[in-house]
C-alpha cells in the first residue's frame, strides 16, 4: 500500500513541480560552478548503497573539505544560489525521482551517508535498514534546525558524533516500529507544517512516546517537558 502511495505522490509531485525544476536547472547551469545535480552515496534498505539526487548547493568535492558530509550554519562551502535552495528545501525535490524509482519512500528514516550511518550503534543501523529511507520523516522534522544546533555547540563534529548522531539514531529506529498509514500521512502533514512554522513543537504533541532527547538537545529541539 505504501509503495503504491509513493508512486502516486511522487508522480503527481514531479508533474506539479516540473516547471520549477526546469527553472532551477537552468539557473544552476548558468550560475556558480555550472553543476545542476549532486549525486551522493547513501545507505538504503538492507544497507544497500544508492545514489541520492539533489540540486547542487555546494562547491565541488565538498565531501572532502571542512566538516565533510556534516553541514554547519553559514558553511563556506555552500554556493550563493545554494543557500536559497537549502533554506527553502527546494534542493531536496529531485529526490522525488529516488522515490519513484523505489530507492526511497515519501516517509522513512533519513538516508544517511556512510560516515553518519557509522555514528549509529550496530543495533540502530540494523533497525533503520529494515525499511526504505524517506524524503521526509521523523528525523528530518525533529532535526530540521540541525545546522543551527551545531552552531550553538561550536559547530563541532564531536558534538554531532556524541550527542546528535546517537539521538537521531534512536528517533529513526523508533519510527521503524511505528511505520503505518497513520504515521505516513501524519508525517507528510507535519512536514508541511514545520516548513511553514519552523519553530513549532507539534511533533512532540502528535507522537508523545518519542524517545526523550538528551538534556543538551531539549531546548534546541523545542522539547516541551
Amino acid at each position: 500500500m505504501i509503495r503504491s502511495l509513493d508512486i502516486l505522490f511522487s508522480s503527481l509531485a514531479i508533474v506539479t513541480f516540473l516547471p520549477l525544476l526546469l527553472l532551477i536547472m537552468l539557473i544552476l547551469k548558468f550560475s556558480d560552478e555550472g553543476e545542476v545535480f549532486f549525486l551522493q552515496e547513501r545507505i538504503g534498505k538492507n544497507k544497500k548503497i544508492f545514489k541520492l539526487i539533489k540540486f547542487t548547493t555546494m562547491v565541488k568535492n565538498s565531501d572532502s573539505i571542512g566538516t565533510g558530509t556534516v553541514t554547519i550554519k553559514n558553511d563556506p562551502r555552500v554556493l550563493p544560489v545554494g543557500r536559497l535552495l537549502r533554506k527553502t528545501k527546494i534542493n531536496e525535490l529531485p529526490q522525488l525521482l529516488n522515490v519513484f524509482l523505489g530507492d526511497m519512500s515519501i516517509i522513512g528514516p533519513r538516508p544517511q551517508t556512510p560516515r553518519c550511518f557509522d555514528a549509529f550503534s550496530v543495533g540502530v543501523q540494523d533497525a533503520i535498514a529494515q525499511i526504505k529511507p524517506g524524503l521526509s520523516g521523523i528525523g528530518p522534522i525533529v532535526f530540521r534546525g540541525e545546522e543551527e544546533i551545531l552552531e550553538g555547540h561550536s559547530g563541532t563534529l564531536d558534538f554531532y558524533d556524541k550527542v546528535i548522531g546517537p539521538y537521531k539514531g534512536q528517533v529513526e529506529a523508533w519510527y521503524v516500529g511505528k511505520e503505518s498509514l497513520y504515521s505516513y500521512f501524519s508525517l507528510i502533514l507535519l512536514t508541511v507544517w514545520v516548513i511553514i512554522f519552523p519553530k513549532s513543537g507539534a511533533i512532540w504533541r502528535v507522537f508523545k512516546d518519542l524517545p526523550v532527547p538528551p538534556i543538551d538537545l531539549k531546548t534546541d529541539l523545542n522539547f516541551p517537558y
